[in-house]
């Protein structure tokens, strides 16, 4: 039986998130084998003209939430919206990312529709027309494969693991304006403004490459070596909790299960021992890179390459050698 299915994207002043493609085209490949038809959800202010463009990765259908109210995330704003769309939709599947956002508006929206939520999901599969999701348990430890078995079923995606499509400018949605009638005359919370660190770097849960520091680097002013091999590479700068703990790093910057879950392609782990609540936020990455001065470390158990050595010899030879390589054209 055909499932219609709803992503409910996120952008940040005004331009989609990386993660939000990644769901839709997640969705179109779910919707291939079970029949469905996907349909978006973009809520913003002056972010109608960005709706075509999730067209693209599979969306057939775009429903706009428009308004200066909406400029800036909301719970109840965002969730009185979510739920008037679903009501009139009635979708079966109700996808979204397991971002800060996701991972705010996910549980309310599932308390107001009484539905079953599977959180950071890192993998999907249909088997005899049901939809079967897995996610980690334990810190990252084990992973369990579970059926939501409600109406709807909501999953929030753990970012940079489900593929993100091909862009195919050759398709086109329907755009429809959601009316906002009274849904957000009683908002409770608002945000008055937000304050952004100019880094020039990408935010850790949404880079490709990530260099991580811990209590190895010893001080705050050492992150330098991290943040010149950063730079080089076009990667994020993370910390382990201790880092930040000891206020050597923003809380913005920590990886880890009280921090954030990342999924880069590479993850260069400095002077971290490794403990599970650290693993827990990057076990995923595909590829990890551990530096540390002792051969016991945890780090080593789940690393794909590791070297034992101080990270202040290693770090600057990495740099070196990666500027030889780019300046030989190799």
């Amino acid at each position: 039986m055909a499932r219609a299915m709803l992503v409910i994207c996120e952008q940040r002043q005004g331009e989609i998130k990386r993660a939000t493609y990644e769901a839709v085209s997640e969705a179109a490949r779910l919707a291939a084998q079970l029949g469905g038809e996907v349909s978006a959800l973009l809520v913003g202010d002056k972010v109608k003209a960005k709706a075509a463009g999730l067209a693209q990765y599979g969306a057939k259908k775009v429903f706009v939430a428009d308004d200066p109210r909406l400029a800036t995330y909301s719970v109840d704003g965002y969730c009185n919206v979510a739920k008037k769309v679903c009501d009139e939709i009635q979708p079966e599947i109700i996808l979204l990312s397991a971002t800060a956002t996701g991972k705010d508006l996910a549980p309310r929206l599932a308390a107001r529709l009484g539905a079953g939520l599977a959180s950071d999901v890192t993998a999907t599969e249909v088997a005899d027309g049901s939809l079967l999701l897995t996610r980690p348990i334990f810190a990252g430890k084990a992973l369990i494969t579970i059926k939501v078995i409600s109406q709807p079923q909501m999953v929030t995606f753990r970012p940079k693991v489900m593929a993100l499509a091909d862009a195919d400018a050759s398709l086109a949605a329907e755009i429809k304006d959601v009316a906002l009638d009274g849904l957000l005359d009683n908002i409770r919370t608002t945000v008055t403004q937000t304050v952004a660190t100019a880094t020039g770097r990408p935010d850790v849960s949404e880079a490709d490459i990530i260099v991580s520091g811990g209590r190895g680097t010893k001080a705050p002013e050492n992150f330098k070596i991290l943040e010149d091999l950063a730079d080089l590479l076009g990667a994020a700068v993370g910390a382990s909790r201790a880092a930040v703990d000891a206020g050597w790093r923003d809380h913005q910057d920590q990886v880890g299960q009280t921090g954030k879950t990342v999924t880069p392609n590479l993850y260069i782990a400095c002077g971290i021992s490794g403990a599970i609540q650290h693993l827990a936020g990057m076990l995923s990455s595909k590829c990890i890179v551990a530096i540390n001065k002792d051969p016991e470390a945890p780090i080593f158990q789940v690393c794909d390459y590791g070297i034992v050595g101080d990270l202040f010899e290693v770090v600057p030879i990495f740099a070196e050698e990666y500027k030889a390589i780019k300046s030989s054209g190799s």
